[in-house]
């Protein structure tokens, strides 16, 4: 479903990648941990098309991403749904309002029936009672939901997370996990999760991938994550201050 090919990016003379390459099969749901400022977040956006990389490649579904017309972009776009750290909800729109803008704005289904596809995706993430609050009127963790919801009302094939359970209390985070699996088993949706939260990450993956100084220094299952050896590795998913990992 995507393909990272040699992938190698910097920023003003700084390597963030460094020729990554990854498949990830349909389907399956990848986390990417690593240290902030690792390059986390600068994958996704490769993924998603905005930002090119400087060499290698971006497969979305067998296209090209990388270095294709705006055209071919929004249609591969069109295949996916970003949910953002915050939930990126409009303040001026009720949650059910938010949850339609995808459709609104596309204006490929009568009103009728974007409230009934809205109110599916709310039951679906228990958020029906706040259809009608406004953002400022509910938790951070309905804020995620509701972000969610709002991806989903488009039926994406591929659903990209950036630290989903960012700033959640640790009940609120188990949620948040659970739907991300229940999108894999109910929907087969393709995820990529970037996130500092490793029982999430234990939780919802089929494989976790370390990024290091711009390279995955190990791309394994969580078993195997959690019985590494390799120093780099082992000393971030301990939080240990000893180790190759340098924390001055």
């Amino acid at each position: 479903m995507i393909e990272l090919i040699n992938l190698y990016k910097t920023f003003e003379e700084r390597v963030i990648l460094n020729n990554i390459s990854v498949k990830i099969e349909e389907g399956e749901t990848f986390v990417i941990i690593g240290l902030s400022g690792t390059g986390k977040t600068v994958t996704l956006k490769h993924i998603a098309g905005l930002l090119e990389p400087d060499h290698g490649m971006v497969v979305i579904d067998g296209i090209s991403m990388s270095g294709s017309s705006e055209r071919v972009k929004n249609k591969l776009r069109s295949k996916m749904g970003v949910v953002f750290q915050s939930g990126a909800l409009i303040n001026w729109l009720s949650v059910g309002d938010n949850v339609a803008l995808p459709l609104r704005e596309h204006k490929r289904y009568p009103e009728a029936e974007i409230r009934e596809i809205v109110d599916e995706k709310l039951r679906l993430l228990k958020l029906y009672e706040a259809k009608d609050k406004m953002p400022s009127d509910i938790s951070g963790g309905m804020k995620k939901r509701a972000g969610l919801a709002r991806v989903l009302v488009r039926n994406p094939k591929i659903i990209l997370y950036d630290e989903p359970t960012s700033g959640l209390d640790p009940v609120m985070s188990s949620r948040i996990s659970q739907l991300i699996v229940q999108m894999k088993n109910e929907f087969g949706v393709t995820s990529v999760v970037v996130t500092h939260d490793m029982n999430s990450a234990y939780y919802i993956a089929d494989r976790i991938a370390v990024l290091y100084n711009g390279e995955i220094v190990q791309c394994d299952t969580p078993e195997n994550i959690k019985n590494t050896e390799h120093p780099v590795v082992r000393q971030f998913i301990n939080g240990s201050l000893k180790g190759p990992i340098d924390v001055d």
